[in-house]
């Protein structure tokens, strides 16, 4: 058997070399290779090297499985939106992250949507969305929100096969273009650098930085500088977006027109001890309400009238109880014990034994544990079936496998057969970004602060009612919570959907939530003239 040892030492030098040159050449090609249009991306395989006596092949490099720092696929198509035909641009492609001396360090996958029939985009809005996670691709709001393009779902928001996507006639492409983000390591984004610095990209405030930056040379070579601008997240993405409004705006001096919190976080907004507790109980009124399980009374209203009243006795009566602990007299523990069992669907048994201290977890297991189901957490109108009725919490989340199994094939459709996206880059529906530094969250301090320097700038909350990570009381309380003066107050507004985290996925709700959008942003833009002062 023939061996590389047994070949003269010049040529095993050269060929080693050699080799080596051609390996380091191709790597350098994948990172910075770049394409004007993906059908134009090459998909051939490269050998770096065979071994002719025997026949054997060297490892095979594959340019396309390597991300390309910078991309564009280019394609034109038209939706009907509300009646009316709207022509437009879209763009799929990847944009570096650079560090302080101008290397690449990561590329981003965005996607970008403009309307091609508008004269001057001057006094056109442009709308920057990102989901959440951390980690979520830019896929959920893309392909089921605001896009021009939503996935197959029914009426209520439950995806159908086969697989796939169908124009959307309430998208907000009529009133604004949309750029969809997508975040180190989620979608196609990836780092690049074999050196790169993780804990650059993956915490609170190293997210916000490193995306105010991208959004600054994105803002430059789209030239959009002029155009009204607003940013939208989903989830974690409001986390995000509320930080980008403050760092866009006092460090790149990119004023925004409006923030769109949609199913918020806390921003790092404190609601520790009796409020966290108490804040989930509206929630469950609406889960509950809407499997059923609440007493007659309270059943026959509308899920709006439970909720007012559930809201009442959370404010006016059990925040107050449960701040005085176990200082609390025996008959408000017990009238506490029976309403909180009155607006949730539970038993007062099960009430008792959390000391009125209830986790969602218990709750999604609880509810209807007695039907041998469990309900969602992102959406809790979603059922799931578990190993065993018994334990404290559900085996999975329902509601997140089967949007999972949908959106997935979906997506990559889309990008493949639609927008003529060609890469082997595998598309991360949620990526690897943990650990995730979470320290220094003043993200709702931020967005406040943010407001008060810009007189133009609006904020729109939007949230499902079944939404059992990202409450809607919860999301309210931010609100209420975002400034403490109330001298804001005309610029904050909330919007509450009979759906879950991902609201817009049930059809009423779709149309209600992009009709909200257009009017926010109707809303927010200055007559011309306007100064910017208070």
């Amino acid at each position: 058997m023939f061996h590389p040892s047994s070949m003269n030492p010049t040529i095993s030098f050269f060929l080693s070399r050699t080799s080596s040159f051609l390996a380091s050449l191709l790597l350098f090609t994948g990172l910075f290779y770049t394409h004007v249009n993906a059908q134009q991306q090459t998909s051939e395989s490269v050998w770096i090297g065979e071994d002719s006596i025997e026949g054997t092949h060297q490892p095979q490099i594959t340019p396309t499985r390597i991300l390309s720092a910078e991309s564009a696929s280019v394609t034109e198509h038209t939706v009907t939106i509300n009646g009316k035909k709207v022509p437009y641009r879209a763009t799929a492609g990847t944009q570096p992250v650079w560090d302080d001396q101008g290397v690449v360090q990561a590329a981003l996958f965005y996607t970008f949507y403009e309307r091609t029939d508008i004269e001057s985009t001057e006094q056109r809005p442009l709308v920057i969305s990102f989901n959440g996670g951390p980690g979520s691709a830019s896929v959920w709001m893309h392909l089921a929100y605001t896009g021009p393009s939503v996935l197959n779902i029914d009426d209520e928001g439950y995806p159908i096969q086969p697989y796939g996507f169908q124009d959307n006639p309430y998208s907000i492409l009529d009133v604004a273009d949309i750029v969809f983000v997508n975040p180190v390591n989620t979608g196609y984004s990836r780092i690049l650098h074999p050196e790169a610095d993780r804990k650059q990209f993956f915490g609170v405030n190293q997210d916000i930085d490193y995306l105010a930056e991208w959004i600054n040379t994105f803002v430059s070579r789209v030239d959009r500088w002029a155009s009204p601008k607003y940013l939208i997240g989903e989830s974690y993405g409001t986390t995000r977006v509320s930080g980008l409004a403050n760092v866009l705006q006092n460090r790149h001096w990119m004023y925004i027109n409006g923030v769109i919190l949609v199913s918020p976080t806390g921003l790092g907004i404190d609601r520790s001890g009796p409020v966290n507790q108490a804040n989930r109980l509206p929630y469950y009124t609406a889960a509950a309400w809407y499997h059923e399980q609440l007493p007659e009374e309270l059943q026959s209203m509308d899920l709006l009238e439970a909720l007012e009243a559930s809201e009442q006795f959370t404010q006016n009566e059990l925040i107050p109880i449960l701040a005085k602990g176990a200082w609390m007299s025996e008959e408000e523990k017990e009238h506490a014990i029976a309403q909180y069992a009155w607006y949730s669907g539970l038993s007062e048994e099960v009430i008792r034994q959390h000391n009125l201290d209830v986790p969602t977890s218990f709750f999604w297991k609880d509810l209807l544990r007695h039907e041998g189901h469990t309900v969602g957490r992102l959406d809790s109108r979603y059922k799931g079936l578990d190993r065993s009725d018994a334990g404290a919490r559900p085996d999975f989340n329902s509601e997140l496998t089967s949007w999972l199994h949908s959106f997935t094939p979906a997506i990559n459709m889309y990008f493949k057969q639609h927008l003529n996206y060609e890469t082997d880059v595998k598309y991360n529906m949620f990526g690897p970004v943990n650990p995730w530094d979470r320290s220094g969250d003043r993200t709702g301090e931020q967005l406040r602060g943010a407001m008060a320097q810009n007189p133009f700038m609006h904020v729109l909350v939007q949230s499902g009612y079944y939404d059992g990570a990202t409450t809607y009381y919860d999301a309210k309380y931010t609100m209420w919570h975002l400034d403490p003066s109330g001298k804001m107050k005309e610029r904050l507004e909330f919007k509450g959907y009979r759906s879950g985290h991902m609201m817009y996925l049930r059809r009423e709700d779709l149309k209600n939530a992009n009709d909200d959008i257009r009017s926010f942003i109707q809303k927010s833009l200055a007559p011309a003239g306007t100064p910017a002062k208070y």
